[in-house]
């Protein structure tokens, strides 16, 4: 996510920060740096101009330019700019204080990913919420649309209304109303119909149901890969309809981020909900601030310990801690963990969220892993599978021919297994490492001085 405008403007402040002192002309310099990468970023152009004002404003000024470490204030700076940009401090709520059946209304272009959000939205009311939802196709345009809803419905494991064949979207949308109204539902989650692009006839369609249902939220899906398009979508269905909030859909996928840092700015709208992948509880709340970090390269740390949190099995967790802190982890220990971590997504979305993720990432890349993925996990679940439980155990009793061994039985090649092993090795050292280190050298250091030797470009990881 983000990783190009990310990586450009790590860059800039890490030059920023080697500096002793900074001129006037210094922060200039930086700052049109940052204009161009924000530029290059698909950021709209008022935007950049007035994010570009705002930090020379504040950053132009004897309190920085005299300060102790000027260039670190400056990335502070450019960081709370960031995240007034996004939207503020705090994720913007969905508003669900009306009476029931609260209404909740799904607007967008076709193939924004809209009807597949209504689903995720479904089961994170029914399921964080423990709420009784409904969800209702008014899309009577795109073929088995409403077949779609229906399907994903059942996935989530809520109800959907019943498809009458002839029905104008009006007519389902009252319907739904009624319905929810009959049945005590507390939450109908109305999926309009899209277009391929904006027009009359759509906005005229979504008003006449707006007005109909009056909806708590009126929810606009927008793809972040389309970039600008995005955002002038956006604008203009704030501008016919009125939008409370904006669900961004592929933005695990945006390496750019210009539509994400325009959409505040541009429609006054904030963006309430991120989805972050194809499953249906890839729905994430949107925080400005944490989104601004993972930017300017400081990480995510607080989304990535609520991913943990989510996923990982206090009990287990808690047995590794005692583990650890004995010095006796061994390969069962690390089977345990590549479980978990299946479990929190994708692996480069994980090191994304940690502070320096572009350098990490950069020096995977140079090593060959620049793909890791679920594939490698299993394989490595795979291998460890293969051996013995001594084995597992105690890995410095694993030679040549236990290698073959092990490597026939889990459908891969020795060299594999080799990884492997080194990998477990690098790890086993860095526990120790963080013990000797203790938490107060880990904070002088950082992450780097866990890092294991091969990833500095030497070898290739697993």
């Amino acid at each position: 996510m983000f990783d190009t405008l990310s990586g450009k403007l790590s860059g800039i402040f890490d030059r920023l920060r080697g500096r002793g002192a900074l001129s006037e002309a210094d922060v200039n310099e930086a700052l049109r740096e940052v204009r161009l990468a924000l530029l290059d970023a698909d950021v709209a152009l008022p935007v950049v101009r007035d994010f570009i004002a705002r930090v020379r404003e504040r950053a132009i000024g004897a309190e920085v330019l005299d300060s102790v470490s000027p260039g670190q204030q400056v990335v502070k700076i450019v960081n709370d700019v960031m995240v007034e940009a996004l939207g503020g401090a705090g994720a913007a709520p969905l508003n669900l204080n009306a009476p029931a059946p609260i209404p909740i209304l799904m607007v967008g272009l076709q193939g924004s990913g809209k009807t597949t959000t209504a689903g995720k939205l479904a089961l994170r009311f029914a399921q964080r919420l423990r709420r009784k939802v409904l969800l209702a196709s008014l899309d009577t345009q795109r073929p088995a649309a409403q077949l779609q809803l229906a399907q994903l419905a059942e996935q989530a494991g809520v109800p959907s209304l019943p498809i009458v064949p002839g029905q104008t979207p009006l007519e389902i949308a009252q319907r739904a109303m009624d319905t929810g109204r009959r049945e005590v539902f507390d939450i109908v989650i109305l999926d309009t119909a899209g277009r391929l692009s904006i027009n009359q006839e759509l906005m005229d369609e979504v008003r006449a149901i707006r007005a109909a249902t009056e909806p708590a939220e009126t929810l606009l899906v927008v793809d972040a890969l389309t970039g600008q398009d995005a955002v002038n979508t956006a604008k203009a269905f704030n501008e016919a309809v009125g939008v409370t909030g904006i669900v961004m859909t592929r933005m695990d996928s945006d390496a750019r981020g210009g539509a994400a840092l325009s959409m505040r700015a541009i429609t006054g709208a904030p963006i309430k909900l991120v989805g972050a992948g194809e499953k249906l509880d890839a729905l994430e709340d949107f925080h400005p601030e944490r989104v601004a970090g993972r930017i300017l390269g400081m990480g995510d740390v607080l989304s990535l310990v609520e991913k943990a949190a989510e996923t990982i099995e206090q009990e287990e967790a808690e047995k590794l801690a005692r583990k650890l802190a004995k010095g006796t982890f061994d390969l069962e220990d690390y089977a345990a963990q590549l479980r978990q971590i299946t479990k929190m997504g994708s692996i480069n979305a994980i090191i994304g969220m940690l502070p320096g993720a572009g350098k990490i990432q950069e020096q995977l890349a140079s090593a060959g892993a620049d793909n890791l993925d679920k594939t490698v996990l299993r394989r490595q679940a795979a291998i460890i599978g293969s051996m013995t439980r001594a084995e597992r155990r105690n890995p410095a009793m694993i030679k040549a021919s236990r290698k073959r061994r092990i490597a026939a039985g889990s459908g891969t090649q020795v060299q594999d297994v080799n990884r492997l092993l080194k990998q477990f090795d690098d790890m086993s050292d860095a526990m120790k490492r963080m013990k000797k280190l203790g938490q107060k050298g880990l904070m002088r250091h950082g992450l780097g001085a866990l890092m294991p030797r091969g990833m500095s470009g030497r070898g290739r990881p697993f």
